[in-house]
C-alpha cells in the first residue's frame, strides 16, 4: 500500500531526529569543550568536556543570554566582527583556560559562534611532559657523543715519507666531501686512526663516531647490533629492544672496520642502508631514515672476493668509489724512529720516568720488516719499556724476534763499542733530565755517580756537545 504525506512526512522527521542525535553524540564526544551560540547570542549547546572545564552546566547557561550568563565573554565581540579568535586566556576564579572562536557561517551570513575551549591543567601537563622528553632526549644525545666520539685527528697521525703524506693529503681532501670511503691496507697500518682523522676535519665533527669491528661478531649479532631489533622480534631479544649503530651515528659517521668479514646477507643489508639511505630494525616494518657517513676498512683483497662469489660486487662498486691506500711500515723506513720515538714518551708518560733508545736499538728497529706495522711497533717498545729497570733501553730489551733478525748487525760491534754507545747515552739522558745549565751539569754528575770534572772529560772525550 502506497505511503499517505503524513506518513512520509512523519519519515522524514524520523530521519531528521535520528541524524540530529547522531550529530550531537559527535559534539558530546569531542575531547575539547564546546560552547555554541546563535547570532542573537542565545547559548544553543555547550558539550559535557565544556562543563568539567569550565564548570557550567548545561541547564545554568542553554537558553539564557551569553553576555548575561558569562560577564566579559569575548565570543560576542567575534560574532559580531565576523573574525576568529585564538588562543585567548581566560581565567574564571581557580579555572584556567585557553579557547579558540570562531563565526558560524551559512550561506554567507553569520550565524553565530563557537567557542574551543581547551584545559590549561592539560596544556601544562603535555608541556611538562615534552619538557621531560626533551630533557632526556638531551641526556641521551650527550651520553651518546660522549660514548661515540673520535679522539684522534690528521695532528696527531705521524710520518714524513713520501707514502704517508700523500695517504694524508688525500684524507684531508676527502674529509671535506660527504661520500662514503673504503680505507685497505694491512692490518696494523692505522685505518682506524686515517677513520677518526677524517671525521673530525668533517662537517660531522660534532655528531657521534661509531666504530665496530665486523670480524669481532657473529653474523646475526653483526646485524643487531647493526639494525638494532623490536622488542620481541627473536627469542631472548632484550626488553624495550635495542637500537642499532646506524640509528646511533645519525648525524655522524659510522666506522665498519674488516668489512670482508660480513656475510654475503648482511652485505645485502649494508648495500640498501648506503642506497637508501635509511635502515629497517629486526622485527619492525618501516624505516628509519639517517643522515650517516660510512667509512668502511679492510685488510682483504675484496676485488679477489668477488671473483670468489664470497663478496658483493655492487656493494664494492658502491665503497670503492673514494679509496683511501695505507703503506705497510716496511715501504715507509724513514717513519719508524719517529713512531718509535712517539710511542716511547707515551709510555714514559705513563710509567713517570724517562727512557732513551742506544744507538743500536735505532738499527734494529730501522731494519726489521714489521709484518704487524704500526701497532707491532707500539707492541715492541711498550714490552722494551717494562723489561727495562733503568732508563736506556737497550737491545737486551728487545723481543726475541728482533734479536734473532739483528744478530748478523750486532755481532759485529765489539764490546768496547756497546760500553762506549751505553755510557754515551746515559750521559745524554741525564743531561736532557737535569739540564745543560752549570747546575744542571753538577746534578746529572751527582745522578751518575761521577764528579763534574770527569762528567766533562768524558762529553769531550764521547763528543757530546
Amino acid at each position: 500500500m502506497p505511503y499517505s504525506s503524513r506518513e512520509r512526512l512523519g519519515d522524514f522527521f524520523n530521519l531528521l531526529q535520528e541524524k540530529q542525535s547522531w550529530f550531537l553524540h559527535i559534539l558530546d564526544s569531542i575531547y575539547d569543550g564546546l560552547l555554541i551560540s546563535d547570532n542573537d547570542l542565545v547559548v544553543r549547546y555547550i558539550n559535557p568536556e565544556y562543563t568539567r572545564i569550565t564548570g557550567v552546566t548545561a541547564s545554568q547557561i542553554i537558553g539564557r543570554n551569553l553576555s548575561e550568563v558569562r560577564p566579559g565573554a569575548i565570543l560576542p565581540q567575534v560574532i559580531s566582527a565576523g573574525a576568529p579568535m585564538a588562543g585567548v586566556y581566560r581565567r574564571e576564579g581557580e579555572i584556567e583556560y585557553v579557547v579558540d572562536m570562531a563565526p558560524i557561517i551559512i550561506n554567507g551570513q553569520i550565524a553565530g559562534g563557537i567557542s574551543i575551549v581547551k584545559d590549561v591543567t592539560e596544556v601544562h601537563r603535555l608541556s611538562q611532559e615534552i619538557s621531560k622528553f626533551e630533557k632526556k632526549t638531551r641526556r641521551l644525545k650527550k651520553m651518546v657523543e660522549h660514548a661515540y666520539r673520535a679522539r684522534y685527528s690528521f695532528d696527531d697521525l705521524i710520518g714524513s715519507s713520501d707514502q704517508i703524506q700523500k695517504a694524508m693529503q688525500f684524507a684531508r681532501k676527502v674529509a671535506g666531501g660527504a661520500s662514503d670511503v673504503l680505507i685497505t691496507g694491512e692490518s696494523g697500518t692505522g685505518k682506524e686512526l686515517f677513520a677518526q682523522a677524517i671525521h673530525n676535519a668533517s662537517n660531522r665533527d660534532y655528531g657521534p663516531f661509531v666504530a665496530l669491528n665486523c670480524a669481532s661478531l657473529t653474523s646475526s649479532l653483526v646485524e643487531s647490533e647493526l639494525f638494532g631489533y623490536e622488542e620481541g622480534a627473536f627469542t631472548g631479544a632484550r626488553k624495550g629492544g635495542k637500537t642499532g649503530l646506524f640509528e646511533i651515528s645519525d648525524g655522524g659517521t659510522i666506522f665498519l672496520d674488516e668489512i670482508g668479514e660480513l656475510s654475503l646477507e648482511v652485505q645485502g643489508k649494508l648495500l640498501r642502508v648506503l642506497q637508501e639511505r635509511a635502515v629497517r630494525k629486526v622485527g619492525e616494518a618501516g624505516e628509519v631514515e639517517l643522515d650517516i657517513r660510512v667509512i668502511a676498512a679492510t685488510n682483504r683483497n675484496l676485488a679477489e672476493m668477488v671473483n670468489s662469489g664470497r663478496f658483493r660486487q655492487d656493494l664494492l662498486y658502491r665503497l670503492n668509489a673514494l679509496n683511501l691506500h695505507l703503506p705497510p711500515l716496511r715501504e715507509r723506513y724513514g717513519d719508524v724512529v719517529p713512531l718509535a720515538d712517539y710511542f716511547l714518551d707515551k709510555f714514559s708518560r705513563k710509567v713517570g720516568r724517562p727512557f732513551a733508545f742506544s744507538p743500536e736499538v735505532y738499527d734494529i728497529l730501522v731494519q726489521y720488516n714489521w709484518p704487524g706495522n704500526i701497532r707491532e711497533l707500539r707492541n715492541v717498545i711498550e714490552f722494551a719499556a717494562n723489561m727495562c729497570e733503568e732508563n736506556l733501553i737497550t737491545q737486551l730489551h728487545l723481543p726475541p724476534v728482533l734479536l734473532v733478525e739483528s744478530t748478523t748487525h750486532t755481532a759485529a760491534k765489539t764490546l768496547t763499542d756497546f760500553v762506549r754507545e751505553t755510557e754515551r747515552q746515559l750521559i745524554i739522558n741525564a743531561l736532557q733530565s737535569a739540564g745543560n745549565s752549570v747546575e744542571g751539569k753538577k746534578k746529572a754528575a751527582k745522578q751518575l755517580g761521577i764528579s763534574l770534572a770527569t762528567l766533562y772529560n768524558k762529553m769531550k772525550g764521547l763528543d757530546i756537545q
